[in-house]
This record gives C-alpha cells, structure tokens and sequence, in this order.
C-alpha cells in the first residue's frame, strides 16, 4: 500500500473520524441523557444499552458516509484508488457488495466484538453507573476510538475496488470533440 493511502487512512480516516465522533457522540449523550444525574450500567437507559446501539449504528452510518465520501476522494484524484478485486484479495469476496450491508455486517461484528470489550473494561474498573458528565465522557471516548478502527476499514473497502479517478474534462471534451483532433480549419 502507497505511503499516501496509508497517510490518508490513518490520519484523514482514522484521527479525522475520532475527534468528529468523539463531539457527535457526546453531544448526543448530553442530548439523551441531561435529565439523568447518574447513569446506570444495565437497563433501559444505561451505559450498555446505549454502548451496544452505538456499536451498531456507528459502523453502518459511517459505512454509508465514509464509503461515498472516499469514492468521492478517489474521482477527485486525492486518493489513488488500490484495484483490488475480490479474486486478488479474497477478504473482499466475504463483504457484502451493497454499502448499506456492508454498514450492517460490520454494525453487527463491531456488536460482537467492541460491546463484550467495553463490558469486561468497565466490569473489571468496577463501574456500575457512571455521574453524567463521566458518562458523556465515556460515550464520546468510545465512539473516537470505534470511529478510529472502523472508519480507516471502511474507507480502505471503499478504495479498494474504485474506479480510477476522472480526467478533467477540457474545453474541447465539453463540446464533443477528441482532444488529439487539430483545431482550426485544415
């Protein structure tokens, strides 16, 4: 993989992602939750429920923004796109062809995954309500650090197969004609 793509995975996906996620995901939380002093663990509004909606729905919006959003990057010529097919890399054979799956697939396997691992992290520090303003806290430092690992993931998918980017259409393409074709009469 090419320096720049790497660049623009870890940094523009990856860091870029976090600290959005990390404002929206709080400010949703002090949304939903200001009339809570203390939330609890478990229950109808709780740490884990709003944890394992936030593992879903995370990955399957960013999935359905961020993969437009690098498709976008690569017609626009700031990402070369890698070519990759389903036959050279066969990981993308197992991926849903539709975005929109795909964002659930991976809502799911992040439901698996990231929920179970933000359950044993707060069982073993003992927590079992967190204060509000900790919550919101918490909230928006586990979205920024879903947001890093699923973002990058989802944009590499997103460039993976991408068409090359567009030539820049030139006077002469606008009106029809071949660039190569003299101009002025012969």
């Amino acid at each position: 993989m090419p320096p720049a793509v790497r660049r623009y995975l870890l940094i523009e996906q990856g860091v870029g992602a976090a600290v959005f996620n990390f404002v929206l995901n709080a400010a949703i939380a002090w949304g939903m939750f200001r009339s809570a002093a203390v939330v609890p663990l478990w229950g109808q509004q709780s740490i884990m429920g709003d944890t394992i909606g936030t593992c879903f729905l995370l990955p399957l919006i960013t999935c359905l923004i961020a993969t437009q959003l690098a498709r976008g990057h690569v017609r626009a010529g700031k990402v070369a796109p890698l070519g990759w097919s389903r036959a050279s890399h066969p990981l993308l054979g197992w991926l849903p062809r539709s975005t929109a799956r795909r964002g659930v697939a991976l809502g799911l396997a992040c439901v698996v995954v990231l929920a179970p691992l933000a359950f044993l992290a707060l069982s073993l520090l003992g927590v079992v309500s967190l204060p509000f303003w900790r919550f919101v806290a918490f909230k928006g430092g586990f979205a920024a650090l879903a947001a890093a690992l699923v973002t990058p993931l989802v944009a590499l998918w997103a460039i993976a197969e991408a068409p090359a980017p567009r030539e820049p259409a030139t006077p002469a393409r606008r009106a029809g004609q071949s660039s190569h074709a003299p101009s002025g009469p012969t």
